[in-house]
Order: C-alpha cells, then sequence, then structure tokens
C-alpha cells in the first residue's frame, strides 16, 4: 500500500488545526488569499506583522523542512512559464471568488457557510474540467 495519503491526511489535519487556532484565537478566518490581499492593497495595516508572519510561515516552513531533511523536495510538473501562469490565474481567482481553498474549503465548509460551500463545488469543478481538458490536449504530467 502506497503510504502517500499519510503526508495529505496530517497536512490536512495541520491545516484544520490552523485555522480552528486562528479562528479561535484571533476571531477571522484564516484564508491566505484574504491575508495576502490586505498586505497588497493596503486594507491589512492594522495586523500587517500577522499576516506577514502568517504568510512567511507558508513559504519557510516547507523550505525549512526540505533543508533539513526532514521531507523530500518535490520535482515541479510544469516549466517556469507554466507555474508563473498557473500562480497568476490562481490569484485572479481567489479574489474574483472572494477567497480561496483555506478561507471556503476548509474554514467555510465547517462553519456551513453557504457561500463557502457553493465556492468549493464551483473551483472543484472548475479544476476537474481543466484536468480533463488539459488531458484531452496532451498536456498530462
Amino acid at each position: 500500500m502506497n503510504p502517500d495519503w499519510i503526508a495529505g491526511l496530517t497536512g490536512g489535519l495541520m491545516i484544520g488545526c490552523a485555522a480552528a487556532l486562528y479562528l479561535l484565537g484571533n476571531g477571522r478566518i484564516m484564508g491566505a488569499s484574504g491575508l495576502l490581499g490586505g498586505l497588497v492593497d493596503g486594507t491589512g495595516r492594522a495586523n500587517w506583522l500577522e499576516r506577514v508572519a502568517f504568510l512567511g510561515g507558508l513559504i519557510f516552513v516547507p523550505a525549512l523542512l526540505v533543508a533539513t531533511g526532514i521531507v523530500q523536495r518535490s520535482a515541479p510538473v510544469a516549466g517556469t512559464g507554466v507555474l508563473v501562469l498557473a500562480g497568476l490565474l490562481v490569484g485572479f481567482g481567489t479574489r474574483l471568488g472572494n477567497g480561496c481553498t483555506s478561507g471556503h474549503g476548509v474554514c467555510g465548509i465547517s462553519r456551513f457557510s453557504r457561500r463557502g460551500i457553493v465556492a468549493t463545488v464551483v473551483y472543484l469543478l472548475a479544476g476537474s474540467f481543466a484536468v480533463l481538458l488539459a488531458r484531452a490536449a496532451g498536456w498530462t504530467a
């Protein structure tokens, strides 16, 4: 049996616990795109240090885990241009949808938010459609 599911389960539990702690400790939803968006557009000036610390953790903790050998580095499945385009499209989509997977998927669904549930269903369907389209076009990884 392939043990890769353990990493996914562990990561999911960590994200869920982090979201619960953030909500209980700050009374706010842990949406990564909202935290970053508040820094970019200036609406998050009041708690900028908290935002920077959270987003820094998203970047530096995985780098630290790879550097110490605790986890293995994963190879990119696409070239730099595709990764940049994908990042820009994700950023546009999270602004258009007023949130990302951590805000809608983890925090929204756990609070039974209709908007979070609908947003999660929509982006899962859109992602599935994109994978089918990419496979039909021969862009398999």
